[in-house]
């Protein structure tokens, strides 16, 4: 009997041994014959960030911006038209194109609350206490990110007022800048009529 058992518990051994030099070698193989790579954090959450924009309703270019703190999403947020109001989308149209309207200026005209903003009102503030915010822009005509991307002066006033430490804005697909919330305290932007977006 003990005989017995000891061939099944190698047989056990070998089964396991053998289902896992398959797994490896199947994962390979779906990889191109490369080893996967693990993704940076800031990436990880840029990528999220990047499904979060489908959702955006601007013609012009959307955002999606994320809030974490601890490794934990605490809220997401995109470029969109206020709750149950028509978005451009809907309309078929963008005020500001319509009217030729330069980037980064007369958001008034705009029929989208920001990603930021709407990411900051579905938080908590005590959990955005030293958070970080994620922000991804691309361009809704060819895809493309947008180029030098940031928050426009309203948006940085609600994340310095949210308690955000730090916003991460993607670049490029892996490329990525890392701006210091206290840098826009001590550099203020809207003194000198500077804006985002």
């Amino acid at each position: 009997m003990s005989k017995l058992l000891d061939l099944i518990n190698c047989l056990y051994t070998i089964y396991f041994e053998l289902l896992t030099i398959s797994f490896i070698i199947y994962i390979n193989a779906a990889n191109g014959g490369e080893n996967m790579e693990r993704i940076d954090k800031h990436n990880y959450y840029l990528d999220i960030c990047e499904t979060v924009l489908e959702r955006g309703t601007c013609l012009r270019r959307n955002y999606a911006a994320i809030i974490v703190k601890n490794d934990e999403i605490i809220s997401t947020g995109y470029s969109g038209a206020p709750r149950g109001r028509k978005n451009c989308c809907e309309l078929g149209y963008c005020r500001r194109e319509q009217l030729n309207v330069p980037r980064g200026t007369r958001y008034e005209l705009c029929r989208s609350v920001h990603a930021e903003q709407n990411a900051i009102i579905s938080a908590r503030r005590q959990d955005m206490i030293g958070a970080s915010l994620y922000l991804v822009g691309k361009e809704q005509n060819d895809g493309s990110y947008v180029a030098n991307a940031s928050s426009c002066t309203l948006c940085k006033r609600f994340i310095i007022n949210s308690g955000i430490e730090k916003v991460i804005i993607r670049d490029t697909k892996k490329e990525f800048r890392v701006i210091m919330v206290s840098e826009w305290i001590s550099n203020d932007d809207s003194l000198e009529g500077d804006s985002g977006y």
